[in-house]
């Protein structure tokens, strides 16, 4: 892995799961990782990780936060927009909505995933890209998925992750020419806590560690021509092939394609 001492990076949503897994990834690079969430103080984070509550649908709450590292590091490098929302109260009265047809689902899922998804990740890009800017370099990556390109679940999430790849684009298009780079970037079937629950019913034999999310942020940054990249929609396990990293546990995980996911 490389070494990326000096940097600071902001992760939104790294209470747990993926989030916290690219925080503890980011921070075995040397990298000094803020990390929001509504809960975080009582998460467990990796040394060189800082913990900042944060509701990512309260703007006031999210200026504070780029506020403070402004204050306390006088620069940006690094921002992974991975909060979101959407997946709470997937049971409903006894039924599982999620699968549901779109005029069945419940309305607040819609709101959730644009309010503390896409226009969360929108709304910290804004703060980020206004301090990379001025410094004249930066990534921000938005952590999207397939269901972007394919149908899988529900309507609500599949309009919500093409929001945000489509915003990975516009947004590259206006910082091109800024030393900014902006990517989506999709992971595999991550071995979250609630994966773990349910292992029992799952095939991981492909699956990925929430850390290994953090090993590609981490390769992008330290990538000299990732502006080559800006725009693009990557795939993790891709880059681990390209940047000749592995998960925690040595593995190589396939890359998945737009076929392989259902």
């Amino acid at each position: 892995m490389p070494n990326l001492k000096g940097r600071v990076a902001l992760v939104t949503g790294g209470s747990r799961g993926v989030g916290n897994g690219i925080a503890l990834g980011l921070a075995e690079t040397g990298v000094k990782v803020y990390v929001t969430g509504r809960a975080v103080d009582k998460a467990t984070l990796a040394e060189g990780c800082i913990p900042v509550e944060c509701d990512h649908t309260r703007d006031e709450e999210v200026e504070r936060v780029f506020d403070r590292i402004a204050r306390d590091e006088g620069k940006l490098h690094i921002l992974v927009n991975n909060a979101w929302g959407g997946y709470e109260n997937m049971v409903e009265n006894g039924e599982f909505t999620w699968v549901n047809p779109f005029w069945r689902q419940p309305f607040w899922r819609w709101d959730s995933m644009f309010g503390a998804g896409v226009r969360a990740a929108y709304v910290a890009s804004c703060y980020a890209a206004r301090s990379m800017v001025e410094q004249g370099a930066g990534l921000i990556v938005n952590i999207s998925f397939w269901a972007a390109q394919k149908y899988l679940s529900n309507v609500a999430y599949g309009v919500a992750k093409a929001a945000t790849d489509k915003m990975t684009a516009d947004m590259s298009r206006e910082l091109q020419d800024k030393g900014v780079a902006v990517v989506s970037l999709y992971p595999g079937l991550v071995r979250t806590e609630k994966v773990m629950e349910a292992a029992a019913y799952l095939d991981l034999s492909n699956s990925e560690s929430p850390q290994f999310i953090g090993r590609a942020v981490a390769a992008l940054a330290a990538d000299s021509s990732v502006m080559d990249k800006t725009g693009s929609i990557l795939v993790a396990a891709a880059l681990a092939r390209e940047y000749a990293f592995t998960d925690v546990d040595g593995k190589l995980p396939a890359p998945l394609t737009l076929q392989d996911v259902r």
